[in-house]
């Protein structure tokens, strides 16, 4: 099958890449080469034998740069930052790359009769509706208290009401999830939409606000101190993260059936199998690379942190009988042996 990846060098587009070419599709990356580390990237899919394609989903005349007919489109080229836009310097670089150039993508995939995979973001949910909650203050974390609708102890469902703020990020991730529901709905294209939690793991590489697992697995590989930012500073906030491998286990099942969906919503991300607080990650951390750093109290929090979220895989789970494999610490682990392994490739990306 011939697969098109907008985003494909990015970290969750190019370990798609890898794994489905591995499974014998014949994939294209399409990627304009912005992100931090992508001239690194770049090199990996070619070494797998996949198709480079040097282009901006801003741009519509750079689809034109696409020659070959594809079956699926995996559309996860967007700014994965919730701290971008946030002050508006760069708010309308947000919009143009995740909103408008989402649309270009929709646009291409039904000029051409391609099926689509989004790769949306649990940041569509409202973080001012989820810190107003209840929450149980234990030694290491937080802990989900309250009953409301659409939430629980074992996580976040899709039925959680979206009134609230979410981020620039989150708006144009869930306006985008819109639109492609009315592209599907319209002009009968197949599509599935992915609301993912944090994803981790090796060829990450990580930053604060997007990566904060494989960011904090960093710093303490480079001996870079660290703060736990907002609710009292105490590092106590819980996210779930998953494995790219997992992700990559899900998006395979997912194109094998995928032409019955039009615009279905599915949770993805660790659960209540695979999650943590900043304090069980430091634990996690230090055990693993044997270095123990100064980490800083701050008390107020940044725009659209969140004090606790736990995703509910439930509906995705039954739907494609699929299992997270990776535990956090199977995580980290796999993440530190990569860096290890590649530290001299790595370093001037990673230090900087």
């Amino acid at each position: 099958m011939n697969i098109l990846i907008t985003g494909g060098c990015g970290f969750i587009g190019s370990s798609l890449a890898v794994a489905l070419k591995s499974e014998g599709h014949d994939i294209i990356c399409f990627d304009n080469l912005s992100r931090r580390g992508s001239e690194v990237i770049v090199n990996r899919i070619l070494d797998h034998g996949c198709k480079f394609i040097h282009g901006d989903i801003r741009n519509r005349e750079d689809f034109i740069k696409i020659k070959q007919q594809c079956e699926i489109m995996i559309e996860c080229s967007a700014e994965p930052s919730v701290l971008v836009g946030s002050q508006g310097a760069e708010a309308m670089f947000m919009v143009e790359n995740n909103l408008f150039g989402a649309v270009n993508c929709f646009e291409y995939s039904r000029m051409h009769h391609i099926s689509v995979i989004f790769i949306s973001t649990s940041r569509v949910y409202p973080y001012d509706v989820l810190n107003s909650f209840r929450y149980k203050e234990n030694e290491t974390r937080y802990e989900y208290s309250d009953q409301r609708v659409g939430i629980s102890s074992d996580g976040i469902g899709i039925d959680f009401p979206l009134q609230g703020f979410r981020s620039l990020y989150g708006a144009t991730k869930l306006s985008a999830e819109y639109l492609l529901q009315e592209y599907s709905q319209n002009f009968n294209i197949p599509c599935l939409i992915n609301r993912c939690g944090v994803v981790a793991g090796p060829w990450q590489l990580g930053k604060a606000d997007q990566g904060v697992f494989t960011f904090w697995l960093l710093n303490h590989f480079f001996k870079r101190n660290l703060q736990y930012i907002g609710f009292g500073g105490q590092g106590k906030q819980v996210r779930d993260l998953l494995h790219i491998s997992d992700l990559c286990t899900l998006i395979t099942a997912q194109i094998s059936g995928i032409s019955k969906y039009r615009g279905q919503i599915f949770n993805v991300g660790g659960g209540r199998k695979s999650n943590l607080s900043l304090i069980e990650t430091t634990s996690l951390c230090e055990k693993i690379t044997g270095t123990r750093l100064e980490i800083t109290p701050i008390l107020s929090e940044r725009p659209a942190d969140v004090r606790w979220y736990i995703t509910d895989n439930s509906k995705t789970v039954q739907e494609f009988n699929w299992n997270i494999d990776k535990e956090p610490i199977a995580i980290l682990n796999d993440t530190y042996t990569w860096l290890l392994e590649n530290e001299r490739l790595l370093k001037n990306v990673l230090k900087g």
